[in-house]
């Protein structure tokens, strides 16, 4: 019997995300997979939250990046713990590699770890990082076409975040043609229609994360 590379890297991942699973599992901690098209607003957004909620959540952030580590140093002048993950040129994180940064994080001190996920639409999708939720983010100037386009990485949301919405009276953006794409593909995600630059639409995305986080005042 012939077994592919493929399916040995897919073996192995899974291992490693359902040890991570049961980690967040066994330490109440609440695990969010960010994924997103370069430049769409995920570090930023994430940074915002935790300025916004730093007196209602412990959040902590493994960044995933192809080189650098400038998204974990403004997740860290935003005042959360942040651990960097450099692929060197792989387009996604792997389930091992959020469990080694688990570690490096204390992520047993959080209330929430957020897994900021390479840039891309594709490749994340695939591979299960013992996460808890998806967050799948949309930006107005990347073109209303992306649920079409990538309905796998849509249908496996819980929570789709439609970011830099203040931009949507400079940008030809069919907001209703996105919103029904989802609903194909999607059915029970929640939708947030938000702004990081303006706070425009986060309280609905605070909501939710306080509720889901087990830190709601209802």
């Amino acid at each position: 019997m012939k077994v592919s590379l493929n399916q040995k890297i897919l073996s192995r991942n899974e291992e490693c995300a359902q040890k991570n699973k049961a980690f967040f599992v066994e330490h109440g901690v609440l695990c969010l997979n960010f994924i997103s098209s370069p430049g769409s607003g995920k570090t930023t957004t994430i940074a915002r939250t935790i300025r916004d909620l730093k007196d209602k959540l412990k959040i902590g952030v493994i960044e995933g990046d192809i080189k650098t580590d400038t998204d974990a140093q403004k997740i860290r002048a935003a005042g959360a713990d942040a651990i960097q993950i450099e692929t060197r040129g792989a387009c996604h994180l792997s389930a091992e590699q959020v469990y080694n940064a688990i570690k490096a994080l204390d992520a047993e001190t959080k209330d929430v770890v957020i897994i900021e996920n390479v840039g891309n639409l594709v490749c994340p999708s695939a591979f299960d990082l013992g996460e808890n939720s998806r967050v799948v983010m949309l930006s107005v100037p990347e073109g209303d076409d992306k649920p079409v386009k990538y309905p796998g990485t849509f249908a496996g949301a819980e929570v789709v975040l439609i970011n830099k919405i203040d931009l949507m009276e400079h940008i030809e953006f069919n907001l209703e043609r996105v919103l029904a794409d989802i609903r194909v593909v999607n059915p029970n995600a929640k939708i947030f229609q938000v702004s990081a630059a303006t706070g425009e639409g986060l309280d609905q995305w605070y909501e939710w994360l306080l509720k889901r986080a087990g830190r709601s005042d209802d």
